[in-house]
């Protein structure tokens, strides 16, 4: 597309917004995603990034301009299955991912493009297959990228909220094999053990477990294929910071009396520093479009969660977009709100150029000026 900007640098609204429809007009569910990156990787060196797809298909634009601070932004390109068709109306932009969670990625993008004074190094990268298990894209880039000084992870948060913590994930699958019997026998079917194995998870978890609050676990029967001699169900887990997990799979195995219990994920929550840089520059950023900014926490999960493993580093998660429309069938973005989160990314980034850097280029432990959070 022909790119335009302002006379500051920045991406015109009207390049914002073609960016974004362009990614929703090419399906990208899990582990489709190479047709979204090669428009992502073309997108980016037009706006003056240099890009590339790495291994596994994740597309990363890196823009330099001196020997400041690393400032990596990250979404995903992945969507859940399902198309949208793609048309605007009253102000709205309807499209598979126009939350979750190209239209975050997409006010990355083209934020970073337009920071002309930052002093450093910009990474912009969209990972594939978040919407999976595995996070194979966010695990591939912790593994191979240097930590950044900062990190802010794009998934929906409202254009004026930033969110500073998410649940952890348990994944598990139970399977179990039984004899041919009569159904009258009374021996336990592999039906009945599979509904027991269920029974035992939320028992275990007590009576207050719920996806309704933080401090809280929840669970959920995510599939169910049983007969009376085979059985497989898949349990996930939303876990609180702290939670004993290796507990909980040790007690759930203790109560099953056959079958295999496997363990097929396991991420732990997470939750930032409300006075972190990243946080503080987002809340910055909101600001300076005279809102209240509102910091939150998640009961989902997030590639926040499988960076913060192992990056001890100044990070939050932001993107325009109302996460109650994650995954639903009329999902959309409001317009005025996606160019706003351009807006407050952009002048996020500019705060965040003032972060200190070590000589090991890790984030330096001096602080930044203090500024309320209130």
């Amino acid at each position: 597309m022909n790119w335009a900007f302002t006379k500051s640098g920045h991406v015109t609204e009207t390049s914002a917004v073609g960016l974004l429809r362009g990614m929703l007009e090419i399906p990208s569910s899990s582990y489709q995603e190479r047709a979204l990156a090669d428009f992502l990787a073309e997108a980016m060196t037009d706006l003056g990034y240099r890009a590339h797809i790495d291994t596994v298909g994740n597309v990363i634009g890196v823009i330099e301009r001196g020997d400041g601070p690393t400032l990596m932004l990250l979404g995903h390109m992945d969507t859940v299955p399902g198309q949208i068709p793609v048309r605007s109306e009253d102000g709205r932009l309807y499209g598979r991912g126009a939350v979750d969670a190209k239209g975050p990625l997409a006010a990355m993008i083209c934020a970073a493009a337009g920071a002309v004074d930052f002093p450093g190094r910009i990474v912009v990268i969209g990972v594939v297959e978040e919407e999976t298990p595995r996070s194979r894209g966010a695990m591939a880039i912790r593994a191979a990228h240097d930590r950044p000084d900062a990190l802010i992870v794009g998934e929906p948060s409202g254009w004026s909220s930033v969110v500073i913590g998410y649940k952890g994930k348990l994944d598990l699958r139970y399977t179990v094999q039984c004899p041919a019997t009569h159904p009258s026998n009374p021996e336990p079917k592999a039906s009945e053990l599979a509904v027991a194995c269920w029974a035992a998870l939320v028992d275990l978890l007590g009576p207050d477990a719920g996806h309704d609050a933080f401090a809280r676990p929840g669970a959920t029967l995510c599939r169910l294929n049983a007969d009376l001699t085979s059985a497989t169900a898949d349990l996930s887990v939303r876990t609180p910071p702290g939670f004993d997990v290796e507990g909980l799979v040790s007690g759930l195995r203790d109560r099953l009396p056959a079958g295999r219990l496997e363990v097929l994920n396991s991420v732990a929550a997470c939750r930032a520093d409300r006075a972190n840089p990243a946080v503080r520059a987002l809340v910055t950023g909101i600001r300076g479009l005279h809102a209240q900014p509102r910091l939150v926490v998640k009961t989902a999960t997030s590639d926040m969660n499988t960076l913060a493993e192992v990056w001890d580093i100044p990070m939050a998660t932001y993107g325009p977009g109302d996460s109650r429309l994650d995954h639903a069938d009329t999902e959309h973005i409001v317009l005025s709100d996606f160019l706003r989160g351009v807006d407050v990314l952009s002048l996020a980034i500019a705060e965040l150029a003032h972060l200190p850097v070590r000589v090991d280029g890790g984030a330096s432990d001096a602080p930044l000026p203090e500024r309320s959070l209130r």
